[in-house]
């Protein structure tokens, strides 16, 4: 596996470079530290930093290659993201305030939509990755991050949660709501969520992960951030999807941007596949209902 850290050689990378240690030892991945000086006084100052952080990554023995270029930082990752095929950028995040919809560093959520490799952007003081949350939606083109998370989970050992979250619905489907919180009755079923998350359950524990499924009624951000705090997580897996057309970014959701946001240890943002075309709602009931 190939990783890339994006260092600007401030408390924030040293984040990153601790989570990319922990990450690189246990996958026998090659790192490359990425150092942007944005003013040319800035480089050899900037070179000393990433010394050092290459000395600590190699010492955990993983092979480090130092790359510094010059400019716009978002505009360098692109470009270094686009002449080598990595498999994970790791990028520390600011903190700006509670203000409007940006309360990290702009420049984070630019890296993301960016670039081609999944993102780790590293939050808080992470001294370990022993339990993955993953936010699935319940569809199926989440399996590519699932995957994902399913090889770095095996990597260190960690056990992965499949957290499903659905809004309150009218009294009517009370008799749905009840059978989609037996979570064993749901996985047995037909039903589109139920035949997702199994799969992605059981590709979880052909790579050898330990994984469960989670499921909960509400507001969403409020209830991943309520399993995140009972459940005591060190990672939070989220996802984009690709622009359609000829552009060639990514588009980050209003979930994705707040759990961003609000969140207090690492989050991955993985890419999302292309989904399948949509099941009527008819179909859906009767798969959740066991017809034909």
């Amino acid at each position: 596996m190939k990783i890339l850290i994006c260092s600007d050689g401030t408390s924030s990378a040293e984040t990153a470079i601790h989570l990319g240690g922990l990450l690189g030892a246990a996958l026998k991945a090659e790192i490359a530290l990425l150092g942007i000086a944005e003013i040319s006084s800035d480089e050899n100052p900037l070179r000393e930093v990433l010394q050092k952080q290459a000395e600590s990554l190699r010492g955990r023995g993983t092979p480090t290659n130092i790359i510094i270029q010059s400019g716009e930082p978002v505009r360098q990752i692109a470009d270094e993201t686009s002449k080598t095929s990595y498999d994970l950028a790791i990028i520390g995040a600011r903190w700006i305030g509670a203000m409007g919809r940006y309360w990290r560093s702009q420049r984070t959520y630019e890296v993301i939509k960016s670039i081609q490799p999944p993102v780790l952007v590293a939050i808080g003081e992470c001294e370990q990755l022993k339990r993955f949350l993953v936010c699935t939606g319940g569809k199926e083109f989440i399996d590519q991050a699932v995957q994902l998370t399913g090889k770095l989970a095996a990597a260190v050992s960690a056990s992965v949660t499949l957290l499903h979250v659905m809004a309150e619905p009218p009294a009517l489907y009370a008799d749905l709501v009840r059978l989609e919180e037996n979570v064993d009755q749901l996985l047995d079923s037909k039903s589109e969520l139920g035949t997702n998350l199994r799969r992605q359950k059981r590709e979880l524990e052909r790579l050898g992960v330990s994984a469960d499924v989670r499921l909960r009624h509400g507001i969403v951000i409020d209830q991943v951030f309520e399993e995140v705090r009972q459940g005591g997580y060190d990672l939070i897996v989220t996802g984009t999807s690709q622009a359609r057309g000829l552009l060639r970014h990514y588009i980050m959701g209003d979930l994705t941007r707040s759990i961003l946001n609000l969140a207090n240890i690492p989050v991955l943002v993985a890419r999302a596949g292309a989904p399948k075309p949509a099941r009527t709602l008819w179909n859906a009931l009767k798969g959740l209902f066991g017809g034909g």
